[in-house]
Parts: C-alpha cells; sequence; structure tokens
C-alpha cells in the first residue's frame, strides 16, 4: 500500500522548496523528494549562490586593489582560491540547513532518491534504503535543469568546462574562452577576470546579454573591454583541439572569416537543458516541448492534479521565477484565489562588474508592441553617491508610453543595480506611471536617485544633466 500524501514534489530547488512552504502554510501534507544528498537545487549547490559568494570575493579583490584612490594604503591584495572556495561553501552549506530547518518548522518530509511517477496519482522513489511508493492527491515537478551540452564538444572537467566544473575549481586557469555572453558566461568571465584570466568571451549572437536593453549591452561590452576582458560577438565556435598547453579554439565570424584562439580552458555557458527524461511523463499523456514540460497559466499540465514549475517550463532560467511558480501552483491546488504570472514583470539580474538588471519591456520590444515610445536615460557619472562610492559607469534608463505615460519598462547596469531593481519591480507591478516614479522622493545622496532622475529625463526634465 502506497504512502498517501496531499502533495509529492519532485525537486527541491528554489521552486520545489518554496512550493513546499508554501502548501504546507495552507495545510496540506507535502513530501518532497531529492536525489541530491542535501536540499537547494541547482541554484543553492551549483548555480546562484556559489556563483554570487565567488563574485563577492573577485570584487573584494577589484576594491583592494584600488583603495588607494579612497586614501587606504595596503600592500597587496592576493587570491587564496582555498579559502574563497571554503567561504562559498560556507555560505551554501548554512542556506542548506535553513531549508532543512524550515522543512521541519512547517512539517514538511523530506526524502532523498530519485522520483518518477509510475502512475496519475503514484510517484516511485528510488533510494540508498530501496524503493518506495507514495500516493499522492496532487504532484508537482520541480526538477529543474542541469547546463547545456554541445553535439560537437564534450564537457570533460579538466579543459573544456561546464559552470559545475569552474565553480569547483581548485587552481584559476591562466586563460579562458567563454561560449556564452549571456548571464552565466558574463558573469564567470568577470570572476575569473579578477581571478587573473585573461579571458575572452565568444557570443553568437550580436551582442552580449541578448535578452537585456541594446543600449545596456553596449555600455556593457564597453566596460569588460575597459577591464581587459576580450569580446567577440557575432561568432560561432567551430572546433576545439587539445593541445600541449591547454586548447586551440576555432571561432567563425560573422560574415566570413575565422579565428584560432589559444587558452588553458574553456567554459561551456550556453544556456540549460530541462530535467524531464525518464521521469514518466510521457506514459500519463503530459506533453513535452523540446523537453519542456507544457503547463498552462496555472501550471497545470495536460493531467490537472500534475504541476510543473521553474526550469522544467518553458519560462525564464530564474529561481525567483521558479519560486513564485511554486507559490501560485500549490494556492491553485489548495483552492486559493489565484492570478496567473505576469511575466513582463519579472526582474532579470545579471551579477558581472558592473552590474546588469531591468524590468518590464525593452526599448525594443515596446515598440514592437505598438507604443508611441519615450525614453530617458540618467547616468551614474552625474550622481554624487556613486563618486563616492568609486563607481560611476553605467546607467538607468526608463522606459515609458506617451498616451498615458504608464511605465513599460527599467534598465540598469552599474554599482548595485540588482538591488536598484526592486523600486522598479513594485512601481510596474501598482501599475505607476512615470509621473508618480519622479514625484516619489529619493533621498539624497543615493544611488536609487538615478531612477528619479531618469524618470524626469523621459517626460523632458532631467534636473542634473
Amino acid at each position: 500500500m502506497a504512502e498517501q500524501r496531499d502533495l509529492v514534489i519532485i525537486g527541491s530547488g528554489p521552486g520545489g522548496y518554496v512550493a513546499a512552504i508554501r502548501a504546507a502554510q495552507l495545510g496540506l501534507g507535502v513530501t518532497v523528494v531529492e536525489k541530491d544528498p542535501k536540499y537547494g537545487g541547482t541554484c543553492l549547490h551549483r548555480g546562484c549562490i556559489p556563483t554570487k559568494a565567488l563574485l563577492r570575493t573577485a570584487g573584494m579583490l577589484d576594491e583592494i586593489r584600488s583603495s588607494e584612490r579612497f586614501g587606504v594604503e595596503v600592500a597587496s591584495a592576493e587570491l587564496d582560491l582555498g579559502k574563497a572556495q571554503a567561504f562559498k561553501q560556507q555560505v551554501v552549506d548554512k542556506s542548506a540547513k535553513g531549508i532543512e530547518f524550515l522543512f521541519k518548522k512547517y512539517g514538511v518530509e523530506g526524502v532523498h532518491g530519485r522520483g518518477r511517477l509510475v502512475g496519475s496519482h503514484e510517484v516511485e522513489v528510488a533510494g540508498e534504503g530501496g524503493t518506495t511508493t507514495y500516493g499522492a492527491q496532487h504532484i508537482l515537478i520541480a526538477t529543474g535543469s542541469v547546463p547545456r551540452q554541445l553535439p560537437f564538444v564534450s564537457t570533460d572537467g579538466k579543459r573544456v568546462l561546464s559552470s559545475d566544473d569552474l565553480l569547483e575549481m581548485s587552481a584559476v586557469p591562466s586563460s579562458l574562452v567563454v561560449l556564452g555572453g549571456g548571464a552565466v558566461g558574463c558573469e564567470f568571465a568577470s570572476i575569473c577576470n579578477s581571478f587573473g584570466s585573461e579571458v575572452v568571451v565568444v557570443e553568437m549572437l550580436p551582442r552580449l546579454l541578448p535578452l537585456e536593453d541594446e543600449e545596456v549591452s553596449k555600455q556593457l561590452q564597453r566596460s569588460l573591454k575597459k577591464r581587459g576582458i576580450k569580446v567577440m560577438t557575432g561568432s560561432r565556435l567551430k572546433d576545439v583541439v587539445p593541445t600541449d598547453s591547454g586548447l586551440e579554439i576555432g571561432v567563425e565570424r560573422e560574415g566570413g572569416g575565422e579565428k584560432r584562439l589559444t587558452a588553458e580552458a574553456l567554459l561551456v555557458a550556453v544556456g540549460r537543458s530541462p530535467v524531464t527524461s525518464d521521469l514518466g511523463l510521457e506514459a500519463l499523456g503530459i506533453r513535452l516541448n523540446r523537453g519542456y514540460v507544457e503547463v498552462n497559466e496555472l501550471m497545470q499540465t495536460d493531467v490537472p492534479h500534475i504541476y510543473a514549475i521553474g526550469d522544467v517550463v518553458d519560462t525564464p532560467w530564474l529561481a525567483h521565477v521558479a519560486s513564485a511558480e511554486g507559490i501560485l501552483a500549490v494556492e491553485h491546488m489548495a483552492g486559493q484565489p489565484c492570478r496567473p504570472i505576469d511575466y513582463d514583470r519579472i526582474p532579470a539580474v545579471t551579477y558581472c562588474d558592473p552590474e546588469v538588471a531591468s524590468v518590464g519591456l525593452t526599448e525594443a520590444q515596446a515598440r514592437e508592441r505598438g507604443y508611441d515610445v519615450a525614453t530617458g536615460k540618467f547616468p551614474f557619472t552625474a550622481l554624487a553617491k556613486a563618486a563616492i562610492e568609486g563607481h560611476t559607469e553605467g546607467f538607468v534608463k526608463v522606459v515609458r508610453e506617451t498616451r498615458y505615460d504608464e511605465l513599460l519598462g527599467v534598465h540598469i547596469i552599474g554599482r548595485h543595480a540588482t538591488d536598484l531593481i526592486a523600486e522598479a519591480c513594485v512601481a510596474l507591478q501598482v501599475e505607476s506611471t512615470t509621473e508618480e516614479l519622479f514625484r516619489t522622493i529619493h533621498a539624497h545622496p543615493t544611488l536609487s536617485e538615478a531612477l528619479a532622475e531618469a524618470a524626469h529625463a523621459a517626460v523632458g526634465h532631467a534636473i542634473h544633466i
């Protein structure tokens, strides 16, 4: 007889564990199945959190190296990679223990093993102690994703690396080619550059961070070049040839021509693939599209009591998206009033130096949707707090429509962009006008003043430029 649960969740990443806690708060009996030894999924153990911990080390190195301009004399700043990795692991372990605490607090059962559906209401879990079957009124698929592999070049963990491999590096490569100019590629390029690598970023599309506003992409490329990071856009990987000292990498340029690069290592950062194989989905009539689970706006699959969230559905690969989808799914299961997620209002954040963050429509997207668009920009160079921080690169850009003055999007590149974007998220969520944004009094001196100044600029009366 299968053990009965109100909800069985397969996967304990930021989608699965958040969904479990919210479901327990709503009175559901919840079991979470996790294949790894610890809870937290890719984001906590192989993605967001460890990457940002290493970025913190990289940023501190850069700050100390330039401390003389603030009147602070430091003899030298040297990287101790072992201690940096230990700091990273300390942060990860603390967060993992936090999830265990929350499971105990809310009565969520966690089991370790590989879960798969063996019936529309049954999940089989294969673990070290054998196989257990759980019956469930509802099932939530939250199995996440893994780094995407290229068919003609396989990662080996030594010279050709995935992001998982690079996070565990025991030595910094002297030279690194990063294949992919998205968020993952730019963040690792930033880390390794600060750690002392010669870095080249190769991106197939015409610009870095191709989902961001075009002006932001251009500024990022200028900023990375200033840091000594080479960028090759409109370039496609042709081949990878091992050499005695590393790799020779062939790159085809847009419009013709080829360039041969040499590097100690290659990072393949070309996106992620959903983990949906061998879950038993197809046998239940649940449709997959390019490996992603098909869901409706309430995260239901073709079998209404089976839901899917996070990287296994074709929505942005972001931890906060998975969490929001998980809450939506379990609130719908519990009969709560639900509002589908507006994916236009999802913030995107990239933690390279300078940081990039955005929410809402880019200028190009707004024009494509037929809005009469006006924009305003405010550079951090004109902001006193940015000068105090010693980081004046970048700007805030506001996109508005002129008929009703609706705020359509905010795009930031610069110091603390990933924190500053929160104000813009609230503004879009409450359907703020641009005037409401610039009439909100911002404290001085702060970096957040740049948002108000950009809103002023968008309606034609910038104050400080």
